[in-house]
């Protein structure tokens, strides 16, 4: 009887084994399947990073660069201040946000968190927008997402990047509401700014078609979808100046940049009308580099630590 109920004990605990193993395996299965098909096919052949890019960039700091900012919004010019922090991460190529651990099937991006906030008389606004790309250089931003916050309400899109652009946009405004939808893979505004910190020799430049950046098609309300732009690349011995031009929406960006490595962004102009119906008028938007740092800012977050702030002029 003992013998019995031992040999059974063992049959069950065989059985599941081999069950823990097929449903190990079918996860795996499953997972494979869903990177497989989540990943962008036909990719570029990887940048190789250089010495001075590895140093600069994986020292566990962030770059923080503070801007003088005169935002044009309802047809005046808002004083405020910008932000732009450059930090390198790891990040999950199927889920598509930032890893907690080291795996091969991790992506390697810089990031780029550029906010802005400024006052429309009474009430402040709040814009922020999150640029995942690939620091091999060789497919579009992994992802982009936007917020944008006021006393009206709040908005918030994002773009994932897997066999097309995954875009879903949240509006508190009735014509823009809830809304989910595919776009064919274009050039993307937003992750020019984190091309410029890696490549900036090959921005691209000529006619092209280009998303514009999150923050603008919220702002004047303009559909999320490639248009048609020209690019160009200005050069001179100390900085660089890239300029998109968009003559569908009469809008134009410029971005002023040193010509030598770290390419670290002094400011940048933004020329498109502002305001409402007739009383539009052409105004530009403008931010002026500051101060810049480099600063594990994750963990400055002690009373302290406002000096830091301050040594930024924010």
């Amino acid at each position: 009887m003992k013998k019995s109920l031992l040999l059974f004990g063992i049959l069950g605990v065989l059985v599941l084994i081999a069950c823990s193993n097929i449903k190990a395996d079918e996860k795996t299965k499953n997972a494979e399947k869903v990177i497989t098909e989540n990943k962008v096919s036909a990719l570029k052949p990887a940048k190789e990073l250089s010495e001075s890019f590895k140093k600069y960039w994986y020292a566990g700091n962030a770059e923080i660069t503070s801007y003088q900012l005169e935002q044009a919004r309802y047809g005046e010019i808002r004083e405020g201040k910008a932000v732009l922090i450059y930090v390198t991460e790891d990040f999950l190529s199927k889920e598509q946000v930032k890893a907690d651990y080291q795996n091969e099937e991790n992506i390697p991006v810089l990031k780029l968190n550029a906010t802005k906030k400024f006052n429309t008389g009474i009430y402040p606004y709040s814009i922020m927008q999150s640029t995942f790309y690939p620091v091999a250089d060789n497919q579009h931003a992994i992802k982009i997402s936007s917020s944008m916050q006021e006393w009206c309400g709040h908005v918030y899109a994002q773009l994932n990047n897997r066999k097309k652009f995954d875009i879903m946009s949240h509006s508190y405004f009735e014509g823009e509401a809830d809304q989910n939808f595919t776009l064919d893979k274009e050039i993307l505004e937003n992750e020019l700014w984190a091309k410029i910190r890696i490549d900036p020799d090959n921005l691209p430049q000529g006619d092209l078609k280009i998303i514009p950046s999150f923050e603008y098609s919220r702002l004047k309300h303009k559909e999320i979808k490639a248009y048609s732009a020209e690019a160009t690349l200005q050069k001179d011995a100390t900085s660089n100046i890239y300029t998109i031009n968009y003559p569908e929406l009469n809008r134009s960006i410029s971005i002023t940049f040193n010509s030598s490595f770290p390419y670290e962004i002094e400011g940048w102009t933004e020329t498109f009308k502002s305001g409402f119906g007739a009383n539009a008028k052409e105004l530009i938007t403008k931010a002026t580099k500051l101060k810049s740092i480099k600063s594990a800012y994750w963990g400055k977050n002690s009373n302290k630590d406002e000096v830091l702030r301050q040594e930024l002029g924010l």
